[in-house]
C-alpha cells in the first residue's frame, strides 16, 4: 500500500511540476456578415425547418390569429401578457397538469436568421415542459430582435442567469425510423412565430420578474430572485 502511495505522489509530482503554462482564451473575432434584412432570411430557415410565420399588429390581432390556426383548442396555456389564455402558466404547480394542453405561447428574447431558430430559457417558458409537452407552440418574436448567426446568438446568451436555455427551430421532427419525417414525435406538432414588437419595457420588466419569481418559488429557491431585465443585450 505504501509503494502505491508513494507511485502515485511521484506522478502527481511529475504532472504539477511539468504543467504547461497558463494561456489566454483565444479571442473570437466578429465574423463579417453578409448584408440585407435578418426578417426575410429567418422566415425563409424557419420554414424549411418545418415552422411558419405571422405578421401580427396588436395582442388582439394575435389572439384572433390564434383562434383561427387552433379553432379546436380547449386549453391555451400562456405565458406572455399578450394573450391571456385558459390557463395561466404561473397557475400551473406540477409539469404533469400541461398534458392536456392544446397550444402553448411563449416569447422568445430573439431569433437566428441562418437557422430560423429562437431563443428559450426557463423564465420565459417558467416550466419547461410547456415547450414540448403543449401539441403545439406559439412563439411571439419582435422582429427588431434578430441577430444574423449563432456567433452573434451567443453574445446574447446569458447562461449564468438562467437554469436552462434552448435554440428551438421549428416544430419536433424525427426521421429515424424508415427515413419517414414524423412531426410531434417529441414535442410540439407545429411552431408558428408571431411577429410581435415587445411590450412597454416597464411592462416587460414586470412580467419576466415576476415569472423568474414563479420560477424560483418552483425550484424551491424561495425569495432568491435575479432581477433578469437589469442585464440588456449587447
Amino acid at each position: 500500500m505504501q509503494t502505491q502511495q508513494t507511485s502515485r505522489e511521484t506522478i502527481l509530482t511529475s504532472i504539477r511540476a511539468n504543467l504547461p503554462k497558463p494561456v489566454e482564451h483565444p479571442h473570437i473575432p466578429v465574423f463579417a456578415r453578409a448584408g440585407g434584412p435578418l426578417k426575410p432570411a429567418f422566415e425563409q430557415h424557419l420554414r424549411e425547418a418545418g415552422g411558419a410565420f405571422h405578421d401580427v399588429s396588436s395582442a388582439t390581432e394575435a389572439e384572433a390569429k390564434l383562434m383561427a390556426l387552433h379553432p379546436g383548442a380547449k386549453v391555451v396555456c400562456s405565458a406572455v401578457p399578450e394573450i391571456y389564455g385558459t390557463r395561466r402558466v404561473e397557475a400551473v404547480q406540477d409539469p404533469h397538469q400541461l398534458a392536456d394542453v392544446d397550444v402553448g405561447v411563449v416569447r422568445a428574447q430573439f431569433g437566428v436568421a441562418e437557422s430560423g431558430a429562437v431563443w428559450l430559457t426557463q423564465e420565459d417558458l417558467v416550466i419547461n415542459a410547456l415547450g414540448v409537452l403543449t401539441q403545439h407552440l406559439i412563439v411571439l418574436l419582435d422582429p427588431e430582435q434578430i441577430v444574423p448567426d449563432m456567433h452573434a446568438a451567443y453574445r446574447r446568451v446569458r447562461l449564468n442567469e438562467t437554469a436552462f436555455g434552448c435554440f428551438m427551430m421549428g416544430p419536433s421532427a424525427t426521421a429515424d425510423v424508415e427515413a419517414t419525417l414524423v412531426h410531434g414525435a417529441q414535442g410540439a406538432r407545429s411552431l408558428n412565430i408571431f411577429f410581435l414588437s415587445s411590450p412597454n419595457p416597464i411592462l416587460q420588466t414586470g412580467v419576466r420578474n415576476n415569472m423568474a419569481k414563479k420560477v424560483a418559488e418552483l425550484s424551491g429557491r424561495g425569495d432568491e430572485v435575479i432581477d433578469i431585465a437589469e442585464t440588456k443585450p449587447t
